[in-house]
């Protein structure tokens, strides 16, 4: 109940702002947060800090759906240019070990040690394999993703900086940064990389 007693003023302040002017926008803005400070606590790995937000999810947070084009180019530079690409150059790993962590959801839950190892859970928002029947449609369909694009090194690089960081292209993108915030591992990214692009992946049947 204290949870839900939170989630609702904030809600309240957030619907507040969005209907005061720019002047008091900003308080009701503080005010939410204040409130989630105030009843949010460190609980195993989940720690506080995650409320803190960077640049890019402040800039987000503040227009919302809809973001000046200057800003949104500012986040796309900002992004791409935090992207740390593989020092190998390779960027394709195992499609096998892509399909297990694309259908994992585990990890970054306060219930969690902090050796678990995280999973993508792409199948909550993406059609990948279509021997897999339950998928989420909020982001675009992932079916023949190498088919359609290519194989080629330039597609292997836009792929991994995609998934290492989505802001990189799409400013205010709902996709997690899996390698921005250190979600997966280089070398995780590069499976789900293998799972898009590799001829022999069901993504690619």
């Amino acid at each position: 109940m204290h949870y839900q007693r939170t989630l609702g003023l904030i809600a309240l302040a957030l619907l507040a702002a969005s209907c005061a002017s720019t002047s008091n926008e900003s308080t009701y803005r503080t005010r939410a947060v204040e409130l989630m400070l105030a009843d949010f606590k460190t609980r195993g790995i989940a720690s506080i800090d995650r409320l803190k937000q960077d640049e890019t999810q402040a800039l987000c947070s503040q227009y919302r759906d809809n973001v000046p084009p200057d800003i949104a180019e500012r986040i796309r530079e900002r992004n791409l240019a935090a992207v740390k690409y593989p020092a190998d150059g390779k960027f394709l790993g195992d499609w096998k070990q892509g399909e297990k962590i694309a259908q994992s959801g585990r990890g970054l839950q306060f219930t969690d040690k902090p050796d678990t190892v995280n999973g993508g859970n792409c199948y909550a928002c993406h059609r990948l394999s279509p021997q897999e029947l339950s998928y989420g449609t909020i982001g675009p369909s992932l079916y023949n993703y190498g088919k359609i694009r290519g194989y080629g090194p330039e597609v292997q690089k836009y792929t991994y900086a995609k998934i290492y960081n989505p802001q990189a292209f799409v400013a205010c993108s709902n996709m997690p940064r899996f390698g921005h915030n250190g979600i997966l591992t280089e070398e995780q990214i590069k499976h789900v990389v293998a799972l898009l692009l590799d001829p022999e992946s069901p993504v690619n049947k």
